[in-house]
């Protein structure tokens, strides 16, 4: 079964009592049971079943199963939005005086919960690059887990997730990876090594812009040692679940950052094109990078799918010959930064990627507004850079539009 008859045919299929060929809203708070014997084994464990949306629900379920499905897990938890389950699938394995090591081109708002972290005593250590030593400099016995993400927005660095992987197992941690850019379309993160992956669904998997979600992944693989993860040992009966079933009977349930039901169906709604979404692009935004690269209002175009670009070959490599459909130009001052974006037609300046309109930021002023300068170096965000989110646009019209907006600086 190729991808995109996975999207509409894998760990799915019609509802079995009324053939409805879409996931069912169960907009239901709590589910009533027949008897107090069959309430209490679903709270046990030893009986399946539904008790309350915040701890599990039908259409979320049926969207948890799909991206597990795609991502080739052994399960997954959908959570209120992408910070939430990136916030989660940490906390689960971190406590007071241990360690992150992270790659240093994170999204800002991963950066700065992150920092929140060190209130609870939990450090993070940033690699200076994407280089093998880098990471593994700042590993010690504190270290509990390496976070990457497949391409870092909005520096755009690639990490070599394979040996990162094989780096994490010779450590005895687990490899993190945020696949939100990307997409199970591009990389399967598991394939390559990974232990635990993460989505913002608010992004490409959503496609549309009209929900927040997020979801942790499993790949069920990760040899478990107890004694460096002691918050585990209650739960190693439950096998290749282990990390599940803490999350899910744990901090999942208590912090009660649970996506809607609602929101989970819009997102299996948009999940199913996404392969075609994908296709499209990524196809415009090599073409846009290359058409930007000759206007000369442009002083640099960022890329992986650039031939020159520094991550071209390891993007090539694992993502299978397309680029994601992020860029950034830079085009020599803040002012015209903001001028470019307040005279683009089709753009939409806001806060988000993966929609299917092309989407303007200027990072400097808003994500990462409140970062130090050289925080915001370390991440790649320069005073006169724009973000660019492609859509599926015709590419001619998107070229002639950042055109002429380039054209007045």
């Amino acid at each position: 079964m190729k991808f995109n008859t996975k999207l509409l045919h894998g760990s799915f299929s019609p509802e079995e009592k009324t053939g409805a060929t879409t996931t069912p809203i169960y907009q239901s708070s709590s589910f009533k049971h027949k008897t107090a014997e069959e309430l209490e084994n679903i709270f046990l464990g030893t009986e399946p079943g539904f008790i309350y949306t915040r701890i599990n629900n039908p259409t979320v379920e049926a969207f948890e199963r799909r991206i597990a499905f795609l991502e080739g897990g052994v399960g997954a938890i959908a959570c209120s939005s992408g910070m939430a389950a990136v916030t989660l699938a940490v906390l689960n394995l971190l406590k007071s005086g241990e360690e992150i090591v992270s790659g240093s081109g994170i999204f800002g708002g991963t950066y700065s919960l992150f920092q929140c972290l060190e209130d609870l005593g939990i450090t993070t250590k940033y690699a200076e690059d994407n280089r093998i030593a880098s990471f593994e400099a700042l590993i010690n016995e504190k270290t509990r887990l390496i976070f990457v993400e497949t391409i870092g927005n909005p520096k755009l660095d690639v990490p070599d997730i394979k040996k990162l992987s094989e780096l994490s197992k010779s450590r005895g941690i687990p490899l993190i990876v945020d696949n939100t850019v990307t997409t199970p379309y591009l990389l399967k993160p598991f394939q390559l090594g990974a232990d635990i992956v993460i989505h913002s669904t608010s992004k490409y998997i959503n496609g549309s812009g009209n929900s927040i979600g997020g979801m942790i992944i499993d790949s069920g693989k990760f040899k478990w040692d107890f004694e460096k993860f002691d918050s585990l040992k209650n739960y190693k009966k439950f096998g290749v679940f282990t990390y599940l079933a803490k999350l899910r009977k744990g901090l999942f349930k208590d912090f009660g950052a649970c996506i809607s039901p609602f929101n989970a169906y819009l997102s299996s709604l948009g999940l199913e094109t996404l392969g075609l979404r994908m296709d499209r692009l990524c196809d415009n935004a090599l073409k846009l990078a290359k058409n930007l690269q000759k206007n000369e209002k442009v002083i640099s175009v960022n890329y992986p799918g650039l031939p020159e670009n520094q991550y071209h070959d390891i993007a090539n490599a694992q993502f299978g010959g397309k680029f994601g459909a992020i860029l950034t130009i830079r085009v020599g001052s803040k002012e015209n930064a903001f001028k470019v974006i307040n005279t683009l037609k089709y753009a939409a300046n806001l806060a988000n990627i993966g929609d299917v309109r092309t989407l303007v930021i200027h990072p400097a002023s808003t994500i990462y507004v409140n970062n130090s300068p050289l925080e915001k170096e370390k991440m790649g965000v320069c005073e006169d850079l724009i973000r660019i989110s492609v859509g599926l646009e015709d590419i001619e019209d998107l070229e002639e539009d950042f055109s002429q907006a380039l054209s007045k600086i």
